[in-house]
């Protein structure tokens, strides 16, 4: 797993270059975030298991299919499952906000995620959309904690929805 100033200088590194004006500015914008980006995971992390709670039950509201007999959360299991999973996306994307890279989403999360839940029957419509309610649940969170910009919040959670997302071929 690597954060953004490790895959920046592994990049230049391999390119046996110095480092140009565009690595600098894209270290100067890391560090400028990084207060905010340690903001962000506090509040997350002293809001996680609320944060699941309240993505979940969204969700379920908007898609009650879901929980009905046939649904994909229907039985409890089924449902703690679906609630485990979006316990692991909400960690690991908090992992990615701090880094300020996707690596360990690439590493950690998504590499054959869209193949198990295809071959377990998982639908990854409503996956998406949980993931994208929670990112707007973590950043009303974010600025209750007096985080003003919360753009960056986005990245971590558009870039799993759309990895996850079908892709033309």
């Amino acid at each position: 797993m690597r954060d953004a100033v490790t895959t920046l200088i592994g990049t230049y590194d391999v390119a046996g270059r110095y480092f140009d004006r565009d690595a600098i500015e894209r270290l100067k914008s890391y560090f400028e975030t990084g207060t905010a980006r340690v903001q962000a995971a506090a509040a997350i992390n002293g809001n996680a298991a609320a944060i699941v709670k309240r993505s979940g039950s969204q969700l379920f509201d908007e898609l009650p299919e879901l929980i009905r007999p046939g649904g994909n959360a229907y039985t409890t299991r089924r449902y703690a499952a679906c609630l485990r999973d979006m316990d692991y996306y909400l960690r690991y994307a908090t992992y990615a906000l701090v880094a300020g890279s996707m690596d360990v989403l690439d590493e950690r999360v998504l590499q054959g995620l869209r193949e198990t839940y295809n071959s377990l029957g998982v639908p990854i419509g409503p996956t998406i959309q949980g993931i994208q309610i929670m990112k707007n649940i973590v950043k009303e969170q974010v600025a209750a904690a007096g985080v003003n910009d919360t753009n960056f919040v986005d990245e971590p959670f558009d870039y799993m929805t759309g990895e996850l997302g079908e892709q033309d071929i």
